[in-house]
Formats: C-alpha cells, structure tokens, sequence
C-alpha cells in the first residue's frame, strides 16, 4: 500500500464511446451469481449469521447495481476501466466485483479494469492491501484541500456523499478526477423529498465523527449532480424491503420484485443507485 501523491497522468488518449446497448435495463442483469455462497462467506462483507441463511441476499443489491454499472462502463468504452473508489470501508465493492466478474455467464457483463484505487478518510490498509487495491490513499472529499493529480474513467462513491456536509461541493470535488466523458456510479439512503429537509436537521445535530450528515431524494440526486454540471443516466431504488434472513429472499422472483419497485419508486426508503456523466 502506498501513500504517495496521486500521480500527474495527463496524456492518456481518451477512447471514443460506445452507445450501451442495454440501455441500464435492470430486468436484464444477472442476478444468480447472487446464490453463490463465496460472497456472502467472505470476511469482507461483515454479514451476520442470519443474513447468510437466504440464497439472494437484499442487502447485496448496492454492490450488484455497482458491479453491473462498471460492466455497462467497461462495454461503453472497450477497454478496461481506470476505476478510483471513494470510501472504501473494508474493500467490499472490489471483492464483490471479482467474485462477479468471475461468475457471470453473460460475457456483454462482464467487467475488466486496469487499475482500481482505493481512497478513504480513514483508510483500512491492511485489510484494503488483502482485497487487492491497486494503491490507498488517505484523503478526505468533505475538505477543501481534496485535489487530483491522476485522472478516472470511473468514481465509485458508494455510501459516501451521505457523510459530507455540503453534497453538492463534495461532488465537484470528484468530477475534477474524471476524464470528459467519465462517470461517477453513487448511492445512498434514500427518503422521499418531502421527508428530507426534517431528517436532516435532525442528523446533523446528532451526528457522530463522519457520520451521516446529509439526507438525499431523487430530486435531491438530480439536482446535485446538475449543480455539479454532470448529466444524470440512471437512477434507481433497490428494494422493497429488506429484513435479514427473511424467508422471501431464498427466491430469485422476491429480488426481482424489489427490484422493479425500486425502478418504479425510487423515492421508497430504503437505497437509491445512480449513474452521472461527466460531459465530454
């Protein structure tokens, strides 16, 4: 693991893009590799002992909408990803996008990157160097001072922007480290936007250190990625309702159904996933 700078790299040709051909059509994205027991075994992902029970976990989904989002950037560009992650926790998105990589049958799937780095307020090092980052930086996105000196195809920001006390700011600061026609993949608890201003409010005068500080809707999404002069591409809820064990969730159908709901209501709480582009 290293903690030099970010290297200046400014001189990469940038690839034409690719129309993707499925269009972000959930419906069409592999779910079995899912049942594969390796996933949810991995010390990684923390789950508790009930939660490995059911055969197509809930709580897996905000690493499946990622995973599949990467592939539709990988197949949009035609060459492997130059992918930096933002708040990397204990490296789950990196195990999960291996372990995918690995299983899913459909090859227009699949994902292959070039280089995938790790940056963290508070980063895990070791546990980060097993998962098999790239590289691991110490850096924080809620600061003034977070600069780029190496330039993304893709941002992963999975869980993060909910802990940054001005959203809109914070994600400026990562459009900066992407390549024109780069992309950030984001998702975060979701309420519906009449319900955010109060739940807000009420966070951030309980908040720990780096907890959650800010509270997002759909519209809330959408106008902080405009703000931030990104396009929006996808958005969407993940679940009905998740519950760990639930019997329901040892069917492929029952994932399936949250998934459409989540398509339908994204405002339903729970999770919201999206994708946004930086323009080219």
């Amino acid at each position: 693991m290293s903690s030099r700078p970010l290297r200046a790299n400014h001189t990469l040709p940038l690839p034409s893009l690719q129309p993707d051909a499925n269009g972000y059509e959930i419906h069409n994205w592999e779910v079995d590799f899912l049942r594969n027991r390796e996933v949810l075994r991995s010390e990684f992902f923390g789950i508790e002992a009930k939660a490995k029970t059911v055969r197509y976990p809930i709580r897996m989904l905000r690493y499946w909408f990622g995973y599949h989002l990467l592939a539709s950037e990988y197949k949009r560009r035609g060459r492997p990803l130059n992918i930096v992650e933002i708040g990397t926790h204990n490296g789950q998105m990196l195990v999960f996008a291996k372990l995918a990589a690995s299983r899913v049958r459909d090859p227009a799937q699949a994902l292959h990157w070039a280089s995938w780095l790790g940056i963290d307020a508070v980063p895990k090092r070791e546990v980060l160097n097993f998962a098999g980052y790239d590289e691991v930086f110490k850096a924080n996105i809620d600061t003034a001072d977070f600069t780029w000196l190496e330039y993304f195809d893709t941002a992963i920001c999975l869980h993060i922007f909910e802990h940054t006390s001005d959203p809109g700011e914070a994600l400026r600061r990562v459009a900066e480290g992407l390549r024109p026609g780069g992309s950030i993949i984001g998702g975060s608890p979701v309420l519906p936007h009449f319900m955010v201003a109060q739940r807000e409010r009420h966070l951030r005068k309980t908040a720990k250190s780096l907890g959650h500080v800010s509270v997002f809707s759909p519209t809330r999404v959408r106008e902080f990625v405009a703000d931030a002069g990104l396009e929006l591409e996808f958005i969407s809820g993940a679940f009905f309702m998740r519950h760990k064990g639930f019997l329901c969730e040892n069917f492929r159908t029952w994932l399936k159904f949250n998934l459409r709901w989540g398509e339908l209501f994204p405002w339903w709480p729970g999770e919201i996933h999206w994708l946004a582009r930086k323009p080219r």
